[in-house]
């Protein structure tokens, strides 16, 4: 896929790897709309530069745990632009606690803003995309979804889901030419890893990641903006996390 004049909606598309990948999309002259819970801007380097290159990056504000505010987002960017070719869903939030202490409000909020609001954006997308001839869908899913998530139940399972929501979607939609694939990061230096101390920030980069350091979340934007391009990859899950995942000891 060519990103010339595309029209592209990506969910927390204002801070983190969804901003990056706003960045990214609009340099290669994409129409990009960012849905955000607060609506705000790109981080200011990225806005800055996207300005530079002549693109724009337009802000959309909704709560995605609201089924109702998915369908807006899609329903609003279809008629103002006229098509949707590509639905980058970013958004998501950390849920804290293991099974005896994660509160039932941040278990379904977890599926609702991770899991939920796929479904009810793939749905309200879909249509436009198949009249139109085809697109492209990437989920972010997480490397905590694959393994055990220690003291975050509810995030790594609602994670989980979404490598699988993807191959079963990919294969729903390959006829129409529509193409979904998933991206799971590992430890990204992005707000999401705030909340970690020295100690722990340490400890991942010695012990945990073969490659000895974060990422950076224009590394996870450039192989999102990759699967969008290549039109013959569909059904996949990518983990991008300096190896990780693979190691066993």
């Amino acid at each position: 896929m060519d990103l010339r004049d595309k029209v592209c909606l990506i969910t927390g598309g204002n801070s983190g790897i969804g901003a990056s990948t706003s960045f990214r999309l609009a340099q290669k002259g994409a129409q990009v709309i960012a849905v955000s819970r607060r609506g705000d801007g790109l981080q200011p380097h990225c806005l800055k530069s996207a300005q530079l290159n002549g693109n724009s990056v337009r802000f959309m504000k909704a709560d995605l745990a609201d089924s109702g505010a998915c369908r807006d987002c899609v329903d609003r960017v279809v008629r103002d632009f006229g098509r949707l070719d590509v639905l980058v869903h970013a958004a998501g939030g950390p849920a804290p606690g293991g099974l005896l202490t994660v509160t039932e409000e941040s278990w379904m909020y977890a599926f609702a803003v991770h899991v939920h609001a796929v479904f009810h954006l793939a749905k309200a997308a879909a249509p436009h995309m198949v009249k139109q001839g085809g697109g492209a869908i990437v989920l972010l899913s997480s490397a905590a979804g694959l393994r055990g998530c220690l003291g975050a139940l509810a995030y790594g399972v609602a994670k989980g889901a979404l490598p699988q929501f993807a191959r079963s979607l990919a294969r729903e939609l390959a006829e129409q030419k529509i193409r979904v694939n998933c991206v799971s990061p590992g430890v990204i230096r992005t707000p999401f890893q705030d909340h970690l101390t020295a100690e722990q920030v340490a400890d991942n980069i010695e012990n945990r990641i073969p490659l000895h350091r974060e990422g950076k979340p224009e590394e996870v934007a450039l192989l999102i903006e990759s699967l969008i391009e290549n039109d013959f990859v569909t059904g996949e899950n990518f983990v991008i996390d300096g190896g990780m995942t693979m190691r066993i000891v």
